[in-house]
């Protein structure tokens, strides 16, 4: 199911479903930013409880997603942001409820949780991109207001910036295996995807075009990441891979590491399908909105993602 598009007025829900935040100023420039937009904004219940590092209980954290569902004002939901602890509401999420009340939710990082399990759960299409407190500047709002607002199937594609240089260096595409490919979009966090398989709340991955992003990750638990997913059957399902930004992924120490490269090419190279990395998803100040549940074509030799269709209805 396609959400319905989002309009200027629209009332869009705030909710906290991961991590605490514990200063007042990101409540502050998120609902700002989103007023900014055109939008109205209503804050969850729950949005500044506390129970240890999360943004409160389980139980208050699922009711707020479930009843900004179920409220007929709402035409947006969005998390302020991510950290940890999606996947312990995912049982307790009111899936019937969710998908009689068809809306976007957005958000990225701990929220692939969220995003991944309402699509496999409630078939609706749901939105890997910049949370409420994330930097909104033209790049990231620009992405967003063309697939949430104005239903363009757009091009994602990176910025073409070589300043004083020969050739480009910044938010460079670097091709794994070469050609194109068509496939439904899925993916999100390495870790968090990683960390919910097996469970019921990961989709079916046949023909699926997977992207994945990472941050504060050193290279064997990155390893440790793909052979997961190698192992439970994942990656040699998909028609093609895209990754985005790892950002902070360095060796802390030790006797040496595999550099990302090598982890990259050793899962993706024999899998036979087009794979590329740096594309501009990620914990990045410049990032593209990604549907979860559209189709589109990828070309691996350009670094680019073409959606097939609009996104929203």
């Amino acid at each position: 199911m396609k959400p319905q598009a989002l309009k200027e007025g629209d009332t869009i829900g705030l909710i906290s479903p991961a991590g605490a935040i514990y200063e007042n100023l990101p409540y502050q420039l998120a609902t700002e930013s989103l007023q900014a937009m055109g939008l109205k904004v209503k804050h969850g219940l729950y949005l500044k409880a506390r129970y240890g590092h999360l943004a409160g209980t389980d139980e208050e954290r699922a009711t707020e997603i479930n009843q900004f569902f179920a409220d007929k004002s709402i035409k947006a939901i969005i998390a302020i942001r991510g950290g940890s602890g999606c996947a312990r509401i995912l049982d307790r999420l009111d899936y019937k409820t969710i998908k009689q009340n068809p809306k976007i939710i957005a958000g990225y990082s701990d929220i692939t949780a969220l995003l991944s399990a309402i699509y496999a759960q409630a078939d609706l299409i749901t939105f890997h991109a910049p949370v409420a407190s994330s930097t909104w500047n033209s790049f990231s709002y620009g992405y967003f207001r063309k697939l949430l607002f104005d239903k363009e199937a757009s091009l994602l594609q990176n910025p073409n910036k070589k300043g004083d240089n020969l050739v480009q260096v910044d938010d460079r595409i670097q091709t794994i295996r070469r050609g194109k490919a068509k496939g439904i979009l899925v993916g999100g966090n390495l870790s968090v995807l990683a960390g919910i398989v097996g469970s019921n709340y990961l989709p079916d991955w046949k023909g699926k075009i997977l992207f994945l992003e990472e941050v504060n990750e050193d290279p064997y638990r990155i390893d440790r990441m793909f052979a997961q997913l190698k192992l439970a059957g994942i990656l040699n399902q998909v028609k093609g891979v895209v990754l985005g930004k790892f950002t902070n992924c360095k060796p802390s120490g030790g006797y040496g590491s595999l550099t990302l490269d090598e982890i990259f090419h050793d899962y993706l190279s024999p899998l036979g399908v087009p794979a590329f990395q740096g594309t501009m998803i990620g914990h990045i100040a410049n990032q593209f909105t990604i549907p979860i549940g559209i189709e589109a074509e990828i070309d691996a030799d350009k670094g680019t993602i073409q959606l097939l269709e609009s996104a929203v209805e």
